[in-house]
């Protein structure tokens, strides 16, 4: 196989993420209960037996590092190689902030030029699949290409949303068009590509593109030798509130898409050591994903309860994720809500009340379909009523409430 570096773009703000993305890169935010997001590209790496790995940070990086450390979990905390986390920093040259995906690796050259290495896998941090590497490497090398763009077949309905590549009968890539209104192909980038390292570095070195997607890749698909890898496995783009939703409730599936259970391709992560779940004697708990360390006193009903999360007596929890050591007051409701790390609701308070679906006056386009965000601590007091497609900013008080304690549908807080 062939010599490789895997760098992880980790540093997106991802603003269509509502508050999930306030205080942490949308890499670092949790997944089905006791992930986070950018673990899956991390285990597909190891996986496929690459341990020269450099993550890419910059929005809010703080979690993403106490997360990774030195890379224990993963089998990366190595002398030769391991996982290296590359943060930007000013420079007399007037380095720092970086504009784009395509910015971020031209920042690291000099990182990428030391390595002993005859390709450069770059890799977006925000999405989740299982993927083996080292097929589309070979490719890649058998190929001769300059460039190979690991794509996925998506709905014709969704092509809007990517980057679209159109590809000829022997795979080689002929067009690239990023978000396009139209199009007649539906093979659609996954923001995995294979460089030839020297490629990369002659390419990075003599353009001023910021973005692979939206500036580079339209620019040098044609005219240098770019092949496209068609990944059949599963694949989601979690960078919306309602796609991440759906990603988390579809693993609650009798059979899920993605199976987070298989011995011969394990997704690895930091984790604390927490006891088993405890079910209390009047609970009632259907179609669940539960982390360890939960105790569920009430009822929960389809959801993903994260680890340290803790259900009080008469509280019912419904088609909710519910991230870490959450506190559910006594009788309180949460119905289709995202409620984030270390929240309180206090008891009786009702989450998702009603049935007033107006969308949220702040992200009118993506807060519509009636899921309401709880952010990071969060209080909220014992009977309040907050409504449909609300958002409640991280570190929101009991008193931001007001007297009436009620948080209309489509408001944010």
């Amino acid at each position: 196989m062939l010599r490789t570096l895997a760098l992880i773009l980790a540093g997106g703000d991802s603003p269509a993420l509502g508050v999930l993305t306030a205080d942490r890169t949308e890499s670092a935010v949790p997944f089905a209960g006791k992930f986070r997001i950018i673990d899956f590209a991390l285990s597909n790496c190891i996986n496929s037996d690459i341990y020269n790995v450099g993550v890419l940070t910059q929005y809010r990086p703080r979690s993403l590092h106490e997360h990774i450390g030195v890379g224990k979990p993963w089998d990366l905390d190595r002398a030769q190689g391991g996982v290296r986390i590359l943060h930007p920093s000013p420079t007399p040259e007037g380095g720092g902030w970086q504009r784009g995906t395509a910015d971020a690796v031209r920042y690291n050259l000099d990182f990428i030029e030391e390595q002993s290495v005859d390709a450069v896998l770059l890799l977006a941090g925000d999405h989740i699949y299982k993927m083996d590497y080292r097929p589309l490497l070979r490719l890649h090398e058998d190929s001769g290409a300059d460039l190979t763009l690991g794509v996925h077949t998506v709905s014709p309905h969704d092509t809007w949303r990517y980057g679209i590549v159109t590809v000829d009968g022997d795979g080689s890539v002929t067009r690239f068009d990023e978000k396009p209104r139209r199009s007649t192909s539906s093979l659609a980038s996954m923001g995995i590509y294979v460089f030839r390292k020297s490629f990369l570095a002659e390419t990075l070195t003599n353009s001023k593109a910021t973005d692979f997607g939206r500036d580079l890749l339209p620019k040098i698909v044609g005219s240098t030798r770019t092949m496209a890898y068609n990944f059949q496995g599963y694949w989601a783009d979690v960078g919306t509130v309602q796609a991440y939703y759906e990603a988390n409730m579809a693993l609650l599936a009798e059979t899920p898409a993605l199976d987070l259970y298989d011995p011969e391709w394990v997704i690895h992560t930091q984790s604390a050591e927490r006891p088993p779940v405890q079910l209390g004697d009047a609970a009632r708990v259907e179609g669940n994903l539960l982390c360890d360390g939960c105790q569920i006193e009430g009822t929960v009903i389809r959801s993903l309860i994260a680890p340290g999360v803790y259900v009080s007596p008469g509280a019912v929890v419904r088609d909710s994720i519910v991230l870490g050591d959450a506190w559910i007051g006594p009788d309180a409701v949460v119905d289709r809500c995202i409620i984030d790390k270390e929240v309180r609701i206090g008891a009786g308070a009702r989450l998702g009340d009603g049935e007033d679906n107006t969308p949220n006056s702040d992200a009118p386009d993506r807060m519509n379909t009636g899921l309401t965000l709880v952010g990071k601590r969060a209080q909220v007091p014992a009977g309040a009523r907050v409504g449909r497609n609300v958002m409640l900013r991280p570190r929101t008080g009991e008193d931001a409430f007001g007297a009436d304690k009620t948080v209309a549908s489509g408001r944010t807080l």
